[in-house]
């Protein structure tokens, strides 16, 4: 049975289409992704489910006692009590069963007779028994789990709602609805506030509930590791597709190809229709054809393509070389109050690395950034430019500071006056604010809007040191993704923050970790520094924990001779069968390729409008360009299969132990 069912749904603003006519299911335990640029319809489409908008037509179906959790994106007000009571309120049911057992317990002082008292003694165990039930399944215990893989404080617990940002008001959202285990959970960009530490604790907390999750997210590793089904705002509606965001991006492309191929042979068929019609219309002999090929044009649905979508597209010029230390931090401290953010820290970035600085929120990452841009003035100690250094620095709270009175075209000229309105303009455009766009008012913008008019001041003069605070926070995956390769084309040093962990893993060269007031550099990428921190861990361990371990390794090595008879005979078992696979695996990709080429050759003979003059020959020609894609098909499913086998395989056989 499906949990959800969207029929017929459409909705447009003004003449925006948002939706027309889309449909799909949500099944028990799916896993979703929904994906497209900003302003398709996505987080919308999110409120209509969750009945916080309106439709034009169709209809949203939940089935009965279905349980539905939403969390937008920002969550503006959710009361003044204290933070745990609000996570345990979030489910009610145990305030009802006690309201029950309080009356129950008030009617059997007053009764007199036996049997009622019976009665009464009976709905009471039985209260009770739903009590430690309920208990069990929502203690206390579990919320405080929950509020401290999100990041809270033990100490948090008793503080009011009402003095949270918004940022924490949003985890105090989501660990209401983790809490509450809804059947249906959805999720709008539920990473936007998370640390790295809060990411990974949710990441692997959203693996182990049992609700089906419908998910929006801008990092490509967390809806990849999540989504096992895409719903995509495409150029034809909203359309569905099988496996994460990896997986749709090569399902699209292939439909894609398909797409041009009918177009382009759509096209041939028009230009050879409408050169008949030019040149037979006034022969009275060929009335009827042109007549019957006038009223085919007419009647001709065209084949709509998915022009390139439009993603932030600029190259950094070469910059000026700096010394081998762009910047060094010497000894700073940092206070507010009595609150000791860091004291004597102590760090220097190379020319040329690009620095991720992670941590817990509240760690200190975009204090530090301040700091380092001349924003803040450190409590103690000092920042130390190289030679040659021109910095320029990206915030989530410039974005506060564009006026909102100015065009985008005005609000980027302004910090680089001395550059041509024409490389303005192309700079704009490379930051998807072309033609009559440039001319919007800043006050008018969405947020991602506004920081993409940031970014674009930022990059009319980039200067050689970078310095980005969350510059992924209102951008969509693609814009990300989009950024993330702006940036690799960047030749001089770059500093920043950010919680997108596929964003830091595109990027970083080195790791700054902010914790407990001292910064711990690791040089390499993030998988780099995860490695490292596992192996602290271990290093770390008590010696009683090491010895146990020890032991029980010995323990493990002693294998009797049958046991090792067994595993070897498994060994070569497994081995065999990897070998049978890869042989399928290397003659399907022999068989693909030929195929593609014959693919191709059709595609190219159908695209020729000599072709059409022979009805006959032309309709063969299309017979085998898709008995040839339908083969394609079949065999890249076959390819997909053979190869998760393998890595099956590979995994059991790694598994084994080790001789």
């Amino acid at each position: 049975m499906s949990l959800l069912a969207a029929d017929n749904l459409c909705l447009a603003y003004g003449p925006k289409t948002i939706l027309d006519g889309a449909g799909f299911m949500i099944s028990p335990q799916d896993r979703v992704g929904v994906v497209g640029p900003n302003g398709t319809g996505k987080s919308t489409l999110f409120r209509i489910l969750s009945g916080k908008q309106e439709l034009d037509d169709g209809a949203v179906h939940i089935a009965r006692g279905v349980s539905l959790g939403y969390l937008p994106q920002d969550v503006l007000e959710i009361g003044e009590a204290p933070l745990l009571e609000s996570v345990l309120s979030a489910v009610p049911g145990k305030v009802h069963i006690e309201d029950r057992l309080r009356l129950a317990e008030e009617d059997i002082i007053h009764e007199q007779e036996p049997e009622r008292q019976m009665r009464l003694a009976q709905r009471i165990a039985d209260l009770h028994d739903q009590i430690d039930r309920f208990e069990a399944e929502y203690s206390r215990h579990k919320a405080e789990s929950i509020l401290a893989g999100l990041g809270f404080k033990t100490k948090d617990f008793d503080k009011s709602l009402s003095i949270f940002s918004g940022g924490w008001k949003t985890r105090a959202a989501l660990a209401g609805l983790l809490f509450k285990k809804p059947d249906l959970l959805l999720l709008d960009e539920p990473t936007n506030h998370l640390d790295i530490p809060s990411l990974m604790w949710l990441d692997e907390f959203l693996k182990q509930v049992s609700s089906s999750i419908m998910l929006i997210s801008h990092d490509r590793d967390f809806i990849n590791r999540h989504a096992q089904r895409i719903l995509s705002f495409e150029i034809e509606g909203l359309r569905a597709y099988t496996g994460n965001y990896d997986q749709y991006l090569v399902l699209r492309e292939q439909e894609l190809e398909v797409r041009r191929a009918a177009r382009r042979n759509q096209e041939a068929q028009i230009r050879q229709a409408e050169q008949f019609i030019r040149r037979f219309r006034a022969k009275s002999t060929k009335a009827r054809q042109v007549q019957s090929r006038v009223k085919k044009l007419e009647k001709m649905e065209l084949v709509e393509v998915d022009h390139e979508r439009a993603s932030i597209e600029f190259r950094f010029p070469p910059c000026e070389r700096t010394g081998r230390h762009p910047v060094k931090v010497e000894n700073i401290s940092q206070s507010f109050g009595p609150l000791d953010l860091y004291r004597n820290l102590n760090a220097a970035v190379e020319r040329g690395d690009r620095v991720a600085l992670i941590g817990e929120n509240g760690a200190g990452k975009t204090t530090l950034l301040r700091i380092m841009s001349g924003e803040l003035e450190p409590t103690a100690g000092e920042v130390k430019y190289g030679t040659n250094v021109e910095l320029s620095y990206y915030a989530q709270h410039h974005l506060d500071k564009l006026n909102p009175n100015r065009s985008v075209l005005e609000e980027v000229w302004v910090v680089n006056p001395s550059l041509t309105q024409t490389r303005v303009r192309s700079i704009c455009g490379a930051f998807l604010f072309s033609g009559e766009e440039v001319d919007k008012q800043v006050g008018v913008l969405s947020g991602g809007e506004m920081a993409r008019v940031s970014l674009a001041q930022l990059l009319v003069k980039p200067g050689n040191l970078l310095l980005m605070d969350e510059p992924t926070n209102h951008l969509d995956l693609i814009s990300s993704e989009a950024l993330a390769e702006t940036l690799d084309s960047f030749d001089g040093t770059l500093i920043f923050v950010s919680h997108n962990r596929a964003f830091i893993k595109r990027l970083a060269t080195r790791i700054w970790d902010i914790q407990d007031g001292k910064l711990i550099d690791y040089p390499g990428s993030l998988d780099e520094y995860f490695y490292h921190r596992q192996n602290a861990v271990e290093t770390d361990e008590p010696e009683e924990v090491k010895e146990a371990k020890s032991t029980a390794n010995d323990s493990e090595a002693k294998v009797s001779f049958e046991q090792r008879k067994q595993i070897n005979r498994q060994r070569k078992t497994l081995e065999r069968r990897i070998e049978e696979t890869q042989k399928k695996i290397a003659d399907i990709e022999d068989r693909v390729a030929r195929l593609d080429v014959d693919k191709a050759e059709l595609e190219k003979a159908l695209s020729d409008p000599s072709r059409y003059d022979d009805q006959g020959a032309f309709d063969k020609l299309l017979d085998q360009f898709t008995r040839k894609r339908d083969k394609l098909d079949e065999l890249t499913a076959r390819w997909e299969h053979l190869i998760e086998e393998g890595d099956k395989l590979s995994s059991e056989l790694d598994e084994l132990p080790s001789h």
